[in-house]
């Protein structure tokens, strides 16, 4: 179970650094300041650069500090793509479930957090603005099924009235937990035996708070 701690001198055990990604005016940002502030801003502008935010929540009674940033989804900014990715334990692909294109910019999204971020790395992917569902322009079972054949978390969410918004996180989050907690308990069981072991975990899919089994596994991410 995770909530916000009102003690912020509390020694911290871990920090985790979370990415968004996805198109330019999917909902990065207001994904971004509805879990950590829980605001929302109807004016909100286009993200430039970078920027982050933080969280401080606990986990299994471990206080976990979230480090969640964000990027312009716009090419000119492509540029800070190394630096961004670096230490990321787990990533945000967002798409706004009434743009198709911005969904269909999924694949390429995949292939570059994939080709510079760490191979293990815990990856949601987010419909986001279930709000405008009159609108919808991409199927849950498009994107369900993309997910499962990639591996990755999945989740449709609203910023505007945060439906899923802190469960989707929150997944992500306990999922690089279990990972890194899972691989220093072996790195010093290795430690004590002197033997070799190693982690395969099978990828949850996550569907309207609903946790399924896939076929797919993963192993243990880096801290």
């Amino acid at each position: 179970m995770s909530k916000f701690q009102s003690n912020f001198n509390q020694k911290i055990d871990y920090v985790f650094k979370v990415v968004l990604i996805g198109d330019s005016a999917v909902g990065k940002s207001q994904l971004l300041a509805r879990f950590s502030r829980n605001e929302f801003s109807i004016e909100s502008k286009a993200t430039i650069g970078v920027e982050f935010q933080t969280r401080t929540l606990e986990i299994d009674n471990k206080t976990i500090k979230a480090q969640i940033w964000d990027t312009a989804g716009q090419e000119r900014y492509r540029a800070v793509t190394s630096a961004y990715y670096r230490g990321a334990l787990g990533a945000m692909l967002v798409y706004d479930i009434t743009k198709r294109q911005s969904f269909d910019h999924v694949t390429r999204w995949l292939e570059e957090l994939r080709g510079h971020a760490d191979k293990n790395i815990v990856i949601m992917l987010i419909g986001n603005k279930t709000d405008l569902g009159t609108l919808r322009a991409v199927p849950t079972e498009d994107a369900k099924e993309f997910a499962q054949r990639e591996n990755l978390f999945f989740m449709e969410t609203s910023a505007l009235d945060s439906s899923n918004v802190e469960p989707s996180f929150l997944t992500v989050l306990t999922e690089i937990y279990r990972i890194v907690s899972k691989k220093n308990l072996v790195a010093n069981e290795e430690g004590e035996s002197g033997g070799d072991s190693s982690l395969l975990q099978g990828t949850k899919i996550v569907v309207d708070g609903e946790v399924t089994e896939s076929k797919g596994k993963t192993c243990c991410g880096t801290s």
